[in-house]
């Protein structure tokens, strides 16, 4: 009989309950579907004992300091804000797991747990979206691609949400045959397996209520351009209107100018980061492209009528 691969799950305290699973259920099934067991799943945390996924379920965990470095693949699953979790210990270990040879991976805010220990560098990888603009501020070395899932030659990264079932799809398929994989995707009803590069995000177009081709390639630039706003005649000629068709496009599509609807989403972008993350209101003001922190208090207590001092209180 084969011996089942050793993978396991380093639970952060409230990492996200569907990410887990479905990194997991996959696993689960493939023991299932196969006439001997594939894996054996072990679920860790730093200190052992139950560990509570968001919506309070509870996990069993072996502690890291008992189970020594025999695996093939440790995940590091984390959600809510992984930037705070700063245990020395965890860094610690992943670095001998890294020098024994065991490959790694991370689920949603997983990999801002392994970029701080100092394993993600040289390689590609991807976190949650709502992760991407503090991990960037962090380091400009890092490199990170919005993609559901990541695979780097040792290293295997997805943004978390259902994505772990298409990163688990491609890892079955590599190791059993794509056939047996798309039993498992079968099983679980995930009648579109999507492919690494798909978006986290649902389009612009779709968010935004199908509006013309040039408003959603002028929002797109926005989106794309945060912390370095470009002036309303870039975004014009970009989009391939002149500025006055493009102001009356969005007038008539979102109700706003197109500066109006820039601040906008600068502002919930900064709101995001403000109630999300440790970073301090200068350093939001200064990621979402305001001048000075001053007039990013300003616009903000215009926008949300708090302003971020009270609504990181707030929250």
């Amino acid at each position: 009989m084969p011996t089942p691969q050793p993978i396991g799950f380093l639970l952060i305290e409230g990492h996200a309950l569907i990410s887990t699973a479905a990194a997991m259920e996959p696993l689960r099934a493939a023991n299932l579907f196969s006439d001997d067991p594939l894996y054996e799943v072990t679920l860790l945390s730093a200190q052992g004992g139950p560990v509570a996924a968001s919506l309070g379920s509870i996990f069993a965990t072996q502690a890291i300091a008992q189970v020594g470095l025999d695996f093939d693949l440790v995940f590091v699953v984390a959600g809510g804000d992984p930037f705070r979790t700063q245990d020395p210990q965890i860094a610690t270990w992943l670095r001998r797991l890294d020098r024994a040879g065991v490959a790694l991976g991370g689920i949603s805010g997983g990999a801002v747990i392994l970029a701080q220990a100092g394993l993600m560098e040289n390689r590609r990888f991807t976190v949650h979206w709502h992760h991407l603009e503090e991990l960037r501020a962090q380091s400009a070395q890092h490199i990170m691609e919005q993609r559901l899932f990541v695979i780097d030659r040792d290293r295997y990264t997805c943004a978390g949400g259902s994505a772990p079932l298409d990163m688990m799809h491609a890892i079955i398929s590599a190791q059993h045959g794509v056939g047996f994989a798309q039993r498992i995707s079968d099983w679980f009803i995930q009648t579109e397996i999507r492919v690494s590069d798909a978006p986290q995000q649902a389009s612009v177009a779709a968010r935004y209520g199908m509006p013309s081709r040039a408003v959603v390639e002028a929002l797109e630039l926005m989106e794309s351009h945060i912390a370095d706003p470009i002036d309303v005649s870039q975004i014009a000629d970009l989009s391939g209107l002149s500025e006055r068709q493009l102001q009356r496009q969005f007038k008539s599509a979102l109700g706003q100018s197109v500066m109006q609807v820039y601040r906008r989403i600068r502002l919930e972008t900064a709101q995001t980061m403000l109630r999300s993350s440790g970073l301090s209101v200068g350093e939001i003001a200064e990621m979402t492209g305001f001048a000075t922190q001053a007039h990013f208090a300003d616009q903000y207590k215009r926008n949300f009528k708090i302003a971020p001092s009270q609504d990181r209180t707030a929250s």
